[in-house]
This record gives C-alpha cells, sequence and structure tokens, in this order.
C-alpha cells in the first residue's frame, strides 16, 4: 500500500484524486484551507503543517489554485491588469507551490520511485499562449512550472527515484471553472482523477521536470 498526499483535497480535483487514490489501495492523507486551515500562502502555516508529517509518502499531489481573487476574473486585456490582484494570483499559485515543494526533500523516500505532481496549467505554458489574456493566470502558472523544474533537478540530486512533474488536467466540470468551460469540453473529476493517476503510476525517474498533460501528452514550456 502506498502512502499518499493530497493537498487542495477538498475541491474538485484534489478531493476526485484523494477518492481515486484510496480506491487504489492508497493510504491518503487529505490537506485543504477549508477543513484544515491549509493556508498555501502562510509559510509558518505549512512549515507547521507539513513539518508535523512523518512521511515518506510515495505519491504527493498538489492541487491548490485561483484563477483570480474573490469577485474578480481573469484579465482579458493589459489594461484590466491590476497589481493587487496579480499579487494575490501569485501569492496562491506560485509562492504556495514554493512553499510545499520546500517540504519534498524530507517528505519524499531517498531510495525508492516517487511522483510529485504539481497541478499547473495548459494556459501557463509560454510556447502554447496563441491568445493572450489571463495574464495573471497564465503568469503564476508558467512560474510555478519553472519552480517544479527546478525542484526536479535539485531532488534528483538526492532522490534519484523521484519523479516531479506539472501536470494539466483539461477543463475538468468543477465550480472553479464553471464560469469559464461554456467553450469547452468537460470533463468529470473522477474521470480526470482517473487518467491522472494513471499517468502518474507511469511515469519513469527521467521523465521528471517535465509538463504533462492528463493524457501523457508533453505540453511546451
Amino acid at each position: 500500500m502506498i502512502d499518499a498526499l493530497v493537498i487542495g483535497a477538498s475541491g474538485g480535483i484534489g478531493q476526485a484524486m484523494a477518492a481515486e487514490m484510496g480506491a487504489r489501495g492508497g493510504n491518503v492523507t487529505g490537506l485543504s484551507r477549508s477543513v484544515d486551515g491549509f493556508d498555501v500562502t502562510d509559510a509558518a502555516r505549512v512549515d507547521e503543517v507539513l513539518g508535523a508529517l512523518d512521511g515518506p509518502f510515495q505519491t504527493i499531489f498538489v492541487a491548490t489554485g485561483i484563477l483570480a481573487p474573490k469577485g474578480g476574473a481573469p484579465e482579458k486585456q493589459l489594461t484590466a491588469m491590476d497589481a493587487s490582484a496579480m499579487a494575490e494570483v501569485f501569492a496562491v499559485n506560485t509562492i504556495g507551490v514554493a512553499n510545499i515543494l520546500r517540504h519534498l526533500p524530507r517528505l519524499l523516500p531517498r531510495k525508492t520511485r516517487s511522483v510529485t505532481g504539481i497541478l499547473t496549467a495548459r494556459v501557463g505554458s509560454i510556447g502554447d499562449n496563441r491568445i493572450g489574456g489571463w495574464h495573471s493566470y497564465r503568469a503564476s502558472k508558467a512560474a510555478a512550472n519553472m519552480l517544479v523544474r527546478g525542484a526536479a533537478i535539485e531532488l534528483g540530486r538526492t532522490h534519484r527515484d523521484a519523479i516531479v512533474v506539472s501536470l494539466h488536467p483539461g477543463t475538468v466540470a468543477t465550480p472553479f471553472t464553471a464560469d469559464y468551460a461554456a467553450t469547452n469540453k468537460t470533463v468529470p473529476a473522477d474521470e480526470t482523477a482517473r487518467m491522472l493517476c494513471d499517468l502518474m503510476e507511469r511515469l519513469r525517474p527521467d521523465q521528471t521536470g517535465g509538463f504533462f498533460d492528463y493524457s501523457g501528452a508533453v505540453i511546451p514550456w
């Protein structure tokens, strides 16, 4: 039985991932802001909670993030960018990820395979950006991708079988995407969780530091 940690476990994708991992026989620890007061923007709280976990975890999945501050929306134009709103998006999507990644060396096994999946987004791909807009969200996810890449390189020196990747789930039918899914085909959260778990199970150590969609296709940086 694997030990798994799901951060953001009360959200649509996180909850589905925890359920899927449990159905596959995993011993799942779930953390979320709404249930556990686990606020990824509060470095001291992240240190307190993750520091109290024993591990090691063979699987870690991070499903935290916001599209925009509460009451706001992703920008459609350059003139809509607001520094304070952008800072809030980066605090969750980028710095929040960093606050978690810094605990990976202790939480992962050193001598056996592990997989850490950080949920980012295809719109965080610089090379795949064809329509612009959503500037803060795109930039925060692109920055998170860079953190994942750097973490994978560093962990490869001490945890040779550790796999750390950025993952794009597709457009999942959750409250998170409800206002923006009209023009995209949505996938139920449980189906997305099944595909992401399948992918994480077949990833190899030489794929660490990569950026993949739910099918396993490589996404350009």
